[in-house]
Order: C-alpha cells, then structure tokens, then sequence
C-alpha cells in the first residue's frame, strides 16, 4: 500500500465469550453465551458456536435456547476482560506507539512511520494476531486501509481469524456493494432516512448530489458523503492525546428489576460512591450530577442538576442523585441505573476549616487508603454491607489508564 497513512484496525472476536473459553478449557468448542449477572436474561455475547444456531447480542435467554438447545450460559467477569484488554493493547503498543482504544476489545494503530522496522502492515498485523494466540489463545480479526473508516470496514469482512487489506486503488471498487450502514456512523435510523431516497450502498450515496444531502441532514450530509468515497481524514489518537474527559460515571444493570425505594437508594449509595472515589483519585470535582434510569421495557432517561460548587464527595453525590430520583414519577420497575458527574475542573486537596467537615474529609481519605489496598468496599457505608451493586457495564468510554480506567467487577 503506497498512501500517506497505513491503518489497521484490530478487533478481537467474540471477546467476553472467547476469554471465557479459554479460562475453562470445558466451554472450548461449545456454544456458550455471556450474560451480565446470574438473573439477567440478556446476551452480552456469544462464541461463534452459538451464532451459528443463530443466537445474537441482545438476544433473551428463552429465545436463545430455542435455536441452541445445548447453550451454555456464563456469567460475565469484567475484570477478567479489562485486564486482558490491557495486555494485549500492551502488545499493540510494542509495534507503535500510535494506538487509539476504540473499545474494549478493538483498537486503531497508525502504523504509517515503523514499517521499516517491520516490513509491511501485513507483517505487523501477522505478528500482533500471533503474539495474541500464542499469549492467550484468542483471536482477532484485522484491517488495513489508508485510514481508520476504511480499516474498521475491512475488519469486518473476514470473520474470525481475518486479515484484510483496502489497497488506495481498490477503495472505488470495494465501496461501490458495501451497505450504507456497513459503515461505522451510519446508524439505524440515519440508514433509514437514506433509504426513503432510494440510497443502499456506499456506490449510491457517493453519487446522491451533496446539496440534497446537506439539505437533509445539515453539516452531517457532507460527511456522508465524503464517508461513501472511503474519505477520512481523523487522526489515530493515542490516550495521552486524547480530549479532556469531561465527566465520571458508572451504571449498573441491577440483579433484578426494582421498585422499592429503599432499594434504588441502596444502589444509588454505592454507584454514587464509585463515581465519588473515582473522581477523588484522579483529582476532578464536578459541578453537574446526572442520574440515568432504564425500566425494564428498556426506555432510558436522564436527569440532571447543576449545583452551587464543585464536589467529589460521594454523600454530596448520593444526596444530588436522589433528589433526581425523587423529582419524576416512576412509572415501571427500574432494570438500570447510572450515576455521572460532569462540568468537571481540576480539585486541589485542601483540609477543610471547620472541625466537623475537616473529620469527614479525613474519614474519606482513610477509605479511599484503604479499598485502594484491599479492593472495593472494603470498608464502606453501613447500608451497603453485603450489598452487590449487580453487573456493572463496562462504557464504551473505557480506557486501560487514567480517569476512563473504570474499575469493574
């Protein structure tokens, strides 16, 4: 390949479920599929065992056993998939310092400027799937294109176990059959919209007149179009470069869908003291609290509110939390909750001036010590004493270091 920029995209398959096998020798060759917690009937993922039976992402537990009567279903180990994402974007990072996490299981690499260490972008790619396999019997499906639209793309088209390559002269060609919605940012609905004029295929919306594009969907219809021609010109940003996070959050889908009060406060109490302790070890405070809720049909809804000052004090947080809670009418039994803090600034440790503040600033201190330690809530509210928050969601926002490292269960 001979453009200006060599991306590849590495996209490891069937991840949770693969990591799964690999840690119990007994689920090899079986299908089995991921589940976020022991009472929750929603696929995470599956092996490729499975979804030749036809099981999906997303997918109910009873339905799922209809087309696979032999599945095995697995309780998901976040921790156990976030360190493993960990080591193996270590790997990538041997062959370029250039890597952007996009997920927890796929990564761009700009590859561009250490081919000469290497030999080619094939190379590189055959050496990462190897040290993979070898290191922890997965496999990962990879792309190479002249930039990270294209290389996403060409992931895509030989699963699991592929390597493809979008060569600079062969763009026009692939393009021209590929689904619209093949491509990463055309969604469902922006899929439907185009299809009312008749637009199917990355060939057919190159061609559209831009005007009608841009009429239709404002600055966006540009894009759309520079993104049928396989145009993209967005850097591959490592961590270090990457946009001020702008806010600190967690969610949990719970053990069992809820309309208690004393319940939700119970889990509201603990996500409220993740996001709290988080933003107290890296050293942000925020001014807006939102709170998320999903009932159990899925509808989700968010409220915020804006506070007076910057806090990371998890009771602070608790507090905002509720009084969102309290201010809407619930209208179903609640299946997820999420607790953020945004408009965040820089918060320098300065000891309260009043005895009764400063002794709570030091209690809190002495607890972040010591779960650092000895892992989460080791010590912790009273209320929430044998508590489990159930299966906390690992956000797409997720990074191997600094403030998007969200420790999870």
């Amino acid at each position: 390949m001979d453009s200006h920029r060599i991306i590849l995209h590495i996209d490891m398959n069937a991840f949770f479920a693969s990591v799964e096998q690999q840690s119990n020798p007994e689920l090899r060759g079986k299908a089995i599929a991921v589940i976020g917690a022991a009472k929750r009937t929603v696929i995470t993922t599956c092996s490729y065992e499975a979804r030749a039976f036809g099981v999906k992402t997303g997918m109910n537990s009873w339905e799922a056993r209809q087309k696979c009567p032999e599945l095995i279903f697995v309780v998901g180990n976040n921790r156990k998939y976030t360190y493993t994402s960990t080591q193996i974007i270590a790997i990538m990072r041997e062959y370029t310092p250039l890597v952007e996490v996009f997920s927890i299981d796929e990564a761009f690499l700009d590859v561009t400027g250490c081919l000469s260490l290497f030999g080619s972008a094939e190379r590189i790619a055959q050496l990462i799937k190897a040290r993979i396999r070898e290191q922890f019997g997965l496999t990962c499906s990879v792309g190479i294109a002249p930039n990270k639209l294209l290389a996403k793309l060409a992931s895509d088209m030989q699963k699991p176990d592929g390597l493809t390559i979008i060569a600079p002269q062969e763009i026009s060609r692939i393009l021209e059959r590929v689904p619209i919605q093949d491509l990463c940012g055309i969604g469902h609905k922006t899929g439907e919209h185009l299809s009312r004029f008749g637009i199917r295929t990355c060939g057919e919306l190159g061609r559209f007149p831009v005007d009608i594009l841009k009429r239709n969907f404002g600055v966006t219809g540009e894009r759309l179009h520079y993104m049928a021609l396989g145009i993209d010109d967005s850097p591959v940003v490592p961590d270090e470069e990457a946009e001020e996070v702008k806010s600190v959050g967690h969610s949990t889908t719970l053990e069992k869908d809820l309309t208690e009060r004393r319940e939700i406060l119970i889990y509201l109490l603990q996500l409220s003291e993740m996001v709290g302790r988080r933003a107290r070890k890296y050293r942000v405070a925020g001014r807006t609290v939102t709170l998320t809720v999903r009932y159990q049909d899925f509808t989700t809804f968010s409220r915020q509110q804006s506070r007076g000052s910057f806090t990371n004090n998890s009771e602070e947080i608790y507090q905002a939390a509720v009084k969102l809670l309290d201010s809407v009418e619930l209208t179903q039994a609640i299946r997820l909750l999420g607790v953020k803090i945004s408009n965040l600034r820089q918060h320098t440790e300065q000891l309260p001036l009043f005895p009764a503040e400063r002794k709570k600033a030091l209690l809190t201190s002495a607890m972040d010590d010591v779960n650092n330690k000895f892992g989460d809530f080791a010590v912790t509210f009273g209320s929430l004493l044998g508590k489990d928050a159930g299966s906390k969601v690992i956000s797409p926002a997720w990074r191997p270091e600094g403030l998007r490292n969200v420790d999870v269960e």
